[in-house]
């Protein structure tokens, strides 16, 4: 009964503030997004994973010398809420192992974040991500953990690209994440485009 009751006084204030934040927020941006309302995005990111290679750390262990690591050639797919100056959203990936230990990886992230100028986003994410290793390491080739993250977009313009493409909305992500106790590090980066 408490929590029914706090979720109603948060909505009873909450939504005055959005109705005053759209008011004095345009209805989008400069790069064509939405300013509130319902936001999917596609992309295709490009990167590299390093695993801890220290026992007990959950990760399969590998052959001496061989530390697991590998690019990966990763889709995304998800939708971000905005709610003027901030936003919310889920994404879902997989990814391609290449050149490394790892076959594929799969996850799904909350994320939360800020519009920064006409077409940045700044973002935390949290959520799980399983990873099936290749037959080149050794016991149990399948790994999941909590994983998250930080990173940003840009949209073609800022960077002086919109030349570029013609679609609205396209814009240029960079991230860094980690899994369990700082297990692994994986920077990567490519283009989004929000619809």
């Amino acid at each position: 009964m408490k929590k029914l009751l706090l979720a109603a006084v948060a909505t009873a204030f909450l939504v005055p503030v959005a109705a005053s934040a759209q008011d004095t927020t345009p209805a989008t941006t400069e790069d064509g997004s939405r300013a509130f309302g319902i936001e999917p995005y596609v992309g295709v990111m490009g990167g590299y994973e390093g695993f801890d290679s220290n026992p007990g750390a959950g990760i399969p262990s590998s052959r001496p010398g061989n530390r697991m690591k590998a690019g990966l050639v990763e889709g995304v797919a998800g939708v971000n809420v905005p709610l003027g100056p901030i936003f919310v959203g889920v994404e879902g990936n997989a990814a391609k192992g290449f050149k490394g230990s790892v076959d594929w990886e799969y996850g799904v992230h909350g994320r939360v974040g800020v519009r920064a100028g006409e077409t940045g986003l700044f973002y935390g994410k949290v959520g799980y991500r399983w990873v099936n290793f290749d037959r080149n390491s050794a016991g149990n080739r399948d790994y999941g953990s909590v994983s998250y993250g930080i990173g940003g977009e840009v949209g073609l313009k800022t960077l002086g690209l919109d030349g570029l493409v013609k679609k609205e909305g396209v814009r240029f992500r960079t991230e860094i994440s980690t899994t369990g106790n700082f297990h692994t590090v994986r920077p990567m980066a490519g283009v989004i485009a929000h619809f």
